[in-house]
């Protein structure tokens, strides 16, 4: 006997044999599936920055914006983290209806809009961006200090993050030796009041020297220690390499000093100064949120006036927000075309 069978939402279906319809209902689960694995994927936040203190291969602090791009794929998390200024509330973002995100993305644009003119100006945007970046590290901070805090008093002391960090096998301890040393160092210079312990402001500190102006002499005391082998107070071109040009080619080595010279050496002397050493192991997040401001500019600015209204961002919200996927309401018009043509 052959049925008009209806499923669930607006799908209708033709009259369908049993076999037939076993079929559809594999292949609209399948479709399902598909999509929320989808979904699952786009949106993935981490931390950039979780355990603090992350280097490049040359011994600099690696910029927050290092994921922006993977492999040379966008990675929109970033962007709705520079807004949102929370990986968390990032992740909350991406389970909530376009019209909800759009409601809250709209409170945020009135915070963001200092003149009141709704509109938004790339000196407003970059000052909300920056003001992210500072409250993601606390975010991160405070999250490492959570988990280094055995005795949840709210602070710790250099034993607790010896333990959480590194364990307490004998073995692993010394195989860190100097890494363990130079760690020590950034806790007591974070240590302000010099108690022994780190509050949540002196363990952001800790966690994040690179941002924290009054943590720079000892990067630089540190670096200087690591590269500076002929103790002149400087880095030379051979001592900013160090053990990396083994076994590199010749094409690397130019690579290398090309950089050397034209993004480190900014007088031309040959060796890298003290302000020049924490300009290269220092990243400006300055210059980061100036870039981020020119890609949601690019994306946004449908007008190009050089300032975003209101509607330009609530229009291209999924740049600055994430929402729940919207593609659940075309996949089902493709299942139902598929159903009408059985």
């Amino acid at each position: 006997m052959r049925k008009t069978v209806h499923l669930k939402g607006s799908i209708r279906m033709q009259p369908l044999t049993q076999n037939r319809l076993l079929f559809v209902v594999v292949f609209v689960f399948g479709a399902f599936a598909e999509c929320y694995a989808a979904s699952a994927h786009i949106h993935t936040h981490h931390y950039t920055k979780g355990e603090g203190n992350e280097r490049t291969v040359d011994g600099a602090f690696s910029p927050r914006d290092s994921d922006h791009y993977i492999d040379g794929e966008h990675r929109q998390e970033f962007d709705h983290e520079a807004i949102l200024g929370s990986v968390k509330e990032a992740e909350e973002f991406d389970k909530l209806p376009i019209e909800e995100s759009k409601r809250r993305l709209q409170i945020l644009l009135t915070k963001m809009d200092l003149n009141n003119d709704k509109f938004i100006e790339r000196n407003e945007l970059k000052a909300w961006i920056l003001r992210s970046f500072s409250m993601l590290s606390t975010e991160e901070s405070q999250d490492r200090l959570d988990d280094a805090d055995s005795d949840e008093d709210g602070r710790v002391t250099w034993d607790e993050i010896l333990q959480d960090t590194y364990g307490s096998d004998p073995e692993d301890i010394a195989l860190d030796d100097k890494l363990i040393q130079d760690d020590k160092e950034t806790f007591e210079a974070a240590d302000l009041d010099k108690d022994g312990y780190l509050d949540s402001e002196e363990f952001k500190a800790y966690t994040h020297p690179e941002e924290t102006p009054r943590m720079f002499p000892l990067l630089l005391k540190q670096a200087l220690e690591d590269k500076d082998t002929d103790k002149d107070g400087s880095v030379s071109f051979q001592e900013f390499l160090g053990d990396r040009a083994r076994g590199e080619d010749k094409e690397w080595l130019l690579i290398e000093k090309d950089k050397f010279d034209h993004e480190h050496d900014k007088n031309g002397d040959g060796r890298l100064d003290a302000d020049e050493i924490l300009s290269w192991l220092v990243p400006s997040n300055e210059d980061i949120a100036s870039d981020e401001v020119d890609h949601l500019f690019a994306a946004s600015d449908d007008d190009h006036d050089n300032r975003l209204s209101f509607e330009e961002i609530l229009e291209h919200h999924d740049a600055f927000v994430g929402s729940e996927a919207t593609d659940y309401g075309d996949h089902l018009q493709d299942i139902e075309r598929f159903t009408d043509e059985l």
